[in-house]
């Protein structure tokens, strides 16, 4: 039989349903399209023209961006420890490591794929138009309340 060295898996886990969860952030909105709980994180980053997320470095968050809609900025932080400034291509993906200080703002209303490692760790907001603390465990729970 061509299948008798397939593993063989409990379909009572299987989920069927579509998912997304909306958070509203000051400068546009986050849609996750991961459930929580897994070892990955997809969201759409939208960007509202004119505004910028916080300049932030993560300790154990990796994140890659892929521009959809719009025009996008990337500020961070290059191999010599600058800041540059990076005008997001459609077509091409940005990869941020942990600890590089980084930050997007939108040019236009713009949607940028995120994808990443989950969501732990704390979020050290260095500059923050909106005054918002760092998004440690316990303050990402209450701003997706």
């Amino acid at each position: 039989m061509p299948n008798a060295d397939l593993p063989t898996f409990d379909p009572a886990a299987f989920n069927t349903e579509s998912y997304v969860q909306k958070y509203d952030k000051p400068w546009g909105y986050e849609l996750h399209w991961v459930p929580a709980g897994l070892p990955y994180m997809g969201k759409v980053l939208h960007i509202n023209e004119g505004t910028r997320i916080s300049l932030q470095l993560h300790d154990a968050k990796q994140e890659s961006w892929f521009l959809f809609k719009g025009r996008a900025m990337i500020i961070w932080e290059n191999d010599q420890g600058e800041l540059v400034e990076t005008e997001m291509q459609p077509g091409q993906g940005y990869t941020t490591q942990i600890g590089q200080r980084h930050r997007l703002a939108g040019l236009t209303d713009c949607d940028i794929i995120e994808v990443s490692s989950p969501e732990r760790g704390t979020t050290y907001r260095l500059e923050d138009d909106y005054a918002r603390p760092h998004e440690t465990p316990e303050q990402r729970q209450i701003e997706r309340a």
